[in-house]
């Protein structure tokens, strides 16, 4: 007969964020004793490690702080939604984030390198992740700084913490249209601010697609020249974002509303979990 109660693995889920019979099962190995079996599942999760390696890390969350006019994102990567909505590992995240903060890390590398709780960022990673059970990466953290920063956070789905996250730098304006854009950003994701910051191979390649496609559907070759800039337009329109049409006015683009108001943004970065 179990030494403990369905209260204790509920208590054990809670606090190392494991599977249902892995905590069963530590509980059994450790007769009961809840801190024992952390100690159990932190043993297993090391040994399991190498194991770990090469799983896919699909879930996640989004963590941003603001300070003065720096903005710093991290995006903390777990296999599992379980995991990814778990409160030990919504808790990491923000430990995480704050320790990337004061030790003004802008690199994976050196925010892995942070000091948190006597260790590491990357020692305590890996300490969670062998009770957890699971894979779990900071895979990317990102950085923007003006004179103001916005941040926006948005849950794709109630049950599970933020999956997007978007960050807007910026200066004079105000900061309403400093959050619209931003959260405009997190709906339609452009890849950059403006058409400039396009590689020129990239323009080419949609300029030769877009020809290529002209000429297959037969389109005359007095207009050629004309459609081909069209569709190219139409990928800058869709990718950079002071061309795209404003989320919340589509008669005008966001860049014509930033210029209405004065805002002036000179960074964005925007995380989706996974992508």
């Amino acid at each position: 007969m179990a030494n403990y109660t369905a209260a204790d693995v509920k208590a054990l889920r809670e606090r190392s964020g494991a599977g249902m019979m892995d905590c069963k099962n530590a509980l059994d190995e450790a007769e009961g004793n809840v801190d024992k079996a952390i100690e159990v599942l932190r043993l297993k999760g090391l040994k399991g490690v190498t194991k770990r390696e090469g799983r896919s890390t699909s879930n996640g969350l989004v963590v941003a702080r603001v300070e003065g006019g720096t903005g710093t994102m991290i995006e903390l990567a777990c296999e599992t939604d379980f995991v990814a909505k778990a409160d030990k590992f919504i808790a990491l995240a923000n430990k995480i984030a704050d320790a990337v903060v004061a030790a003004g890390a802008e690199t994976t590398e050196s925010a892995l390198a942070a000091p948190l709780d006597g260790k590491t960022v990357a020692d305590v990673i890996n300490d969670e992740a062998a009770i957890m059970g699971e894979k779990v990466e900071l895979r990317r953290i990102a950085v923007v700084k003006d004179a103001a920063v916005d941040a926006y956070l948005h849950r794709t789905s109630k049950d599970l913490p933020p999956q997007v996250g978007v960050l807007v730098a910026y200066s004079e304006g105000d900061a309403e249209t400093a959050h619209d854009v931003a959260v405009h950003i997190a709906a339609f994701s452009p890849s950059v601010l403006t058409r400039d910051e396009v590689a020129a191979e990239t323009v080419e390649t949609e300029r030769r697609i877009a020809e290529e496609t002209a000429r297959n559907e037969g389109k005359p070759e007095a207009a050629m020249s004309k459609i081909i800039e069209g569709r190219v337009n139409g990928f800058f329109k869709e990718n950079v974002l002071l061309e795209q049409d404003f989320a919340k006015d589509n008669k005008l683009s966001v860049g014509k509303v930033l210029e209405n108001s004065g805002t002036k943004v000179s960074a964005f970065v925007r995380f989706r979990v996974g992508a």
